[in-house]
């Protein structure tokens, strides 16, 4: 599914004639040509700077250090630095143990938990060789696409902040707020949800919260027309991004990049798509994909797949299955909440669990779901024991940013901006 807009109406006001050419050639302007940055004998190694962008800076989106060669505005070279974190999660799940664990995924994709909680549970499940009933998997996926939409609402404001467009900001942050009364009444948390089980999910969802969920992701697509009526054909918008830190397919697929920003390349892999799991096999959605692989490609897909989550939600509530939330497995899975406040077994079994007497079957395992930053993986070897001898966390952000050394040279220090906002990177994963 191509997302390629027409080019903007002839009667918007006169555009500046390299922006003319290249609408005349196509509607969008051609790559930037990175240069040469090896200095030739002629040059004055006196005229280039080095330059720190971050890592306490308001375009990075969080501890991220660019360190930049730049000839005057122009960046010769980019290095990015990362690791001010240090937040030891891997290590944290091989300590803890499975259910222990739960609340530390709250903490790596921090805006979108929900999808974290999922994307573990499903690994730990693998381990343990059980599944979560059909009524706890169509909420997952639920969780999982609503999480999806709040990360690239937020995403999307930010980045059109960074550029100048205040009043999408204003306008994504209000619908965000709305899903966050969602998470709020379903996990008791706006924020850190840990919502998910072994087995299945903390509590069940009730009728009205589906119904309220429904109709909003109903109407979710009319809300989206109202922000590319705003962007998607501004000039300022499009000069800002067309032409600007374009990715390759072939760049892409070397450096490992998923989501939002391989599809905007043109390659079309979606881990719910291409190996589906949960109940994404059985439910009917597009995935867009790009054609030239830069920041304005990389924002169209962002802003069809919020209107394909969207659908996915009302195809999940619709086929809601009715049952259990928790799977029948004890060796494994927690009791219910009510039963362990209520019942003295239940507590007794509740404990055994959390402090470690729980055996897992010995193995490897490598699951991997579709977060909306790219492909979030789990490795996992198991000895036995609730917790696993290796924990391997394959963050999508991490990822992602190597591909700026590439991207960066050529470009004006003002593009980095614009850049960084399309790569949607969270560091709170990255420096895992």
């Amino acid at each position: 599914m191509a997302v390629s807009p027409e080019s903007p109406s002839a009667a918007a006001s006169p555009a500046p004639a390299a922006w003319a050419e290249g609408a005349a050639a196509g509607g969008r302007p051609g790559p930037v040509d990175a240069p040469d940055i090896r200095l030739d004998a002629g040059d004055d190694p006196g005229e280039r700077m080095v330059l720190n962008m971050g890592p306490q800076h308001p375009s990075t989106h969080g501890v991220l250090r660019l360190v930049l060669e730049v000839d005057g505005e122009r960046i010769l070279k980019a290095v990015p630095d990362v690791g001010y974190l240090h937040r030891g999660k891997e290590k944290v799940g091989e300590t803890l143990g499975y259910h222990r664990y739960i609340p530390y995924t709250d903490r790596l994709d921090y805006l979108a938990p929900l999808a974290n909680n999922c994307s573990a549970t499903w690994a730990f499940e693998k381990v343990c060789g059980i599944e979560a009933p059909p009524r706890a998997q169509g909420i997952r996926v639920i969780c999982c696409e609503l999480a999806r939409i709040s990360a690239h609402l937020l995403g999307l404001g930010a980045y059109a902040m960074d550029v100048g467009a205040m009043t999408v900001f204003l306008y994504t942050f209000t619908e965000r707020e709305r899903l966050y009364n969602f998470f709020e009444y379903l996990t008791g948390a706006r924020f850190t949800t840990t919502y998910t089980r072994i087995g299945g999910v903390a509590r069940d969802a009730e009728p009205g919260w589906l119904a309220e969920v429904r109709e909003f992701c109903a109407g979710f697509h009319h809300k989206v027309d109202t922000w590319e009526n705003l962007l998607t054909n501004n000039r300022i918008w499009r000069l800002r991004n067309e032409g600007v830190g374009v990715i390759p397919a072939e760049m892409a697929l070397s450096y490992g990049l998923t989501g939002p920003i391989l599809r905007g390349s043109g390659v079309a892999y979606d881990v719910r798509k291409d190996r589906p799991y949960s109940l994404y096999a059985d439910l009917d959605f597009d995935v867009p994909v790009g054609e030239h692989g830069d920041c304005y490609d990389r924002y169209l897909v962002r802003i069809e797949e919020m209107r394909q989550s969207a659908r996915l939600v009302v195809q999940a509530i619709d086929r809601l299955a009715d049952g259990p939330v928790l799977a029948d497995e004890p060796k494994f899975v927690l009791p219910a909440k009510h039963d362990v406040l209520t019942g003295m077994e239940q507590l007794i079994h509740q404990f055994m669990l959390i402090t470690g007497e729980m055996d897992t079957p010995k193995g490897e395992v490598w699951s991997y779901t579709e977060a909306p930053r790219g492909e979030a993986g789990y490795y996992i070897r198991s000895e036995g024991g609730a917790a696993p001898w290796r924990l391997k966390y394959r963050a999508p952000s991490f990822v992602n940013l190597q591909v700026l050394k590439e991207i960066l040279p050529g470009h004006m220090i003002a593009d980095t901006v614009a850049i960084l906002g399309s790569l949607d990177f969270v560091m709170g994963e990255c420096d895992k």
